[in-house]
């Protein structure tokens, strides 16, 4: 009796791919996973970048209160520093965030997508750069409910409570003050909150499916993956 031939995955529109990705991910990485990472990559670019200009008033405590943490760093190690210096790094510092908003994002996907690729090599799990990076691109989806989330928070909750980023995050790093908890502490902890937890969990779906490897193996290496997301944020602490 001949051997039946595996069923092909389902067909679906692009635009199912970024609601499926949040309910069945794996089904979304099985029929896509020669797909092309640029349509994923713009579209959360473009969704995450929109809600981060239309948070910016809501969140504006957030970004005055992390600023003036700077700040006092930057005077502490350079009394020279002028409130003329002060106004024109902040009037920078806002520029710089609006444009890294619609920068960041496909940098952060494709850093993502280049330490999964490497990692995946010791697990044996065969897959190109472009695959990883759109795996990096889909599992980036839930990081566009968390914009949704922050803004939601920043219209209901009192503006004095919003004293740090992590204040809007739900994790550990929410329950901290940043003021007195220790920079690297906050950076370790921040990490370990719902969309960050979610996003390596569907790094782990991803590998597992494009890299026809195990769940464990898969598994382990996005705990790499995660871990290496904190070093950018404590290499900053440990400045601080």
């Amino acid at each position: 009796m001949a051997a039946s031939s595996p069923t092909p995955p389902a067909k679906a529109s692009v635009w199912e791919d970024f609601v499926d990705i949040l309910f069945t991910p794996a089904a979304v990485f099985a029929r896509r996973e020669n797909g092309n990472p640029w349509i994923p990559l713009l579209v959360v670019t473009l969704a995450l970048g929109g809600l981060f200009l239309a948070n910016s008033r809501l969140l504006e405590p957030i970004f005055d209160a992390e600023f003036e943490r700077g700040m006092a760093t930057a005077m502490r190690d350079n009394p020279q520093i002028t409130p003329e210096m002060v106004a024109q790094g902040r009037r920078f510092a806002r520029i710089f965030a609006t444009a890294g908003a619609f920068v960041f994002v496909p940098i952060a996907i494709g850093l993502i997508g280049l330490a999964l690729w490497l990692f995946s090599k010791a697990a044996d799990a065969r897959i190109s750069y472009r695959t990883a990076a759109l795996v990096a691109a889909y599992a980036y989806v839930p990081r566009v409910i968390e914009g949704l989330i922050s803004g939601v928070q920043g219209l209901l909750l009192d503006p004095a409570t919003l004293d740090g980023r992590y204040r809007v995050t739900l994790g550990i790093g929410r329950f901290l003050d940043p003021d007195t908890a220790a920079p690297i502490l906050l950076a370790l902890v921040g990490r370990v909150d719902v969309f960050t937890i979610w996003v390596t969990a569907l790094l782990a779906v991803g590998l597992a499916v494009t890299g026809k490897t195990s769940r464990l193996s898969a598994a382990v290496v996005a705990a790499f993956v995660w871990v290496a997301g904190a070093l950018p944020g404590l290499f900053q602490a440990m400045r601080s």
